[in-house]
């Protein structure tokens, strides 16, 4: 038995319970979890956001320790560690035969299986495949990538979600040149990664927005140059602080209607704006078609960062080791799996950065 954060229904609360993990079978890894993140996707599984099968033990952002592996498995063993990766690639679909792994057409399929199950024998679901919250968990073998050297195993759980997100949202999809200037609207543990990013890709200024002032100095450490408080003039603020044109690049990463057209609004005609965030259906964004004429703006989405975790984890390594990339400044707060539910009020209320359950 071991314990685990639960999802019984969508709607319901989290209950922190024991549960039976079966030992790994073929193709499949064990691993003692060191951490996971809470990301605001765990918090869109438990309001219906975000759909999978219930009940489920959630978490997504993790990394630990391997403790068996299952036949076949051989390009992990024993005591290595490993981060989660959440949505793998299976190399054979569309998308991936475009080299769009992020977009890989069966990355939730694992979502379905039957991963644990509770005392009573309630069968649960892994909640995005890798189910990290949890003191132990077993997935498939592709879910797992090597922790690089020189990078703490606590630390590297950010790695997972947060830093593959931010870090692929400023380099793979706005794609940041040299002396741009970028705005990241909304500084939780996606917003600062996607502020190191921005500031390591040399953006000359960076604006960060939020609705929270309390959060400007945790901004200005991750590379801010400046800070606006979110408003009805939000745009328009931005816009003086750029001579009056607009960023270049606007990067979205709460998910709401307003806030992707806030963002959209602070663009320079001809610039680039990409959401990350993750919003429900009914949040509708309007805009009309003269203004896309004239504007000439791009709008893309971006899926976990439009990255491929095996060939970036050794990028954002190296930034590490170099000092440049600061994982535990993402960190606002070390919980137990009893401050899951806390720290989701706390990301309701726009307070802190990364929570991080440390085990």
């Amino acid at each position: 038995m071991i314990r685990a954060a639960v999802l019984p229904a969508v709607g319901s609360p989290l209950e922190i319970i024991g549960i039976e993990l079966p030992e790994p079978g073929p193709g499949q890894v064990r691993v003692r979890l060191a951490a996971a993140g809470v990301c605001h996707s765990d918090l869109s599984l438990t309001n219906g956001t975000m759909r999978v099968p219930v009940p489920a033990v959630l978490g997504h952002e993790g990394a630990g320790t391997v403790v068996s592996v299952g036949e076949g498995v051989t390009h992990v063993a024993p005591g290595d560690g490993v981060v989660l990766n959440w949505a793998p690639s299976c190399g054979r679909c569309h998308p991936c035969s475009l080299g769009e792994v992020w977009l890989c057409a069966d990355a939730m399929s694992g979502a379905a299986n039957v991963h644990a199950r509770t005392e009573d024998g309630t069968e649960l679901h892994p909640g995005l495949n890798v189910a990290a919250f949890a003191e132990e968990t077993v997935v498939a073998a592709n879910c797992v990538l090597p922790v690089p050297d020189g990078v703490p195993l606590t630390d590297a759980a950010l790695l997972g979600c947060a830093v593959l997100t931010g870090w692929g949202a400023v380099h793979h999809s706005a794609r940041v040149r040299e002396g741009e200037t970028v705005a990241v609207f909304g500084v939780g543990g996606v917003g600062l990664a996607t502020l190191q990013a921005a500031r390591i890709a040399g953006a000359a200024t960076i604006v960060a927005v939020d609705v929270s002032p309390e959060k400007e100095a945790l901004a200005r450490a991750a590379g801010a140059t400046e800070y606006v408080v979110a408003s009805e003039t939000t745009a328009k603020d931005v816009r003086k602080l750029t001579g009056g044109h607009g960023v270049d690049v606007s990067v979205e990463c709460v998910g709401r209607a307003a806030t992707i057209r806030a963002a959209w609004d602070a663009t320079r005609r001809g610039g680039r704006t990409t959401v990350v965030g993750i919003g429900g259906k009914e949040e509708k964004v309007t805009f009309h078609a003269l203004e896309i004429f004239h504007w000439g703006r791009t709008l893309s989405g971006c899926v976990y960062g439009n990255s491929d975790p095996a060939k970036d984890l050794p990028v954002l390594a190296e930034h590490i080791r170099a000092g440049r990339l600061d994982l535990s400044a993402l960190v606002t707060e070390r919980i137990t799996l009893e401050g899951i539910p806390g720290a989701f009020d706390n990301m309701l209320a726009g307070k802190g950065g990364r929570a991080l359950v440390v085990f």
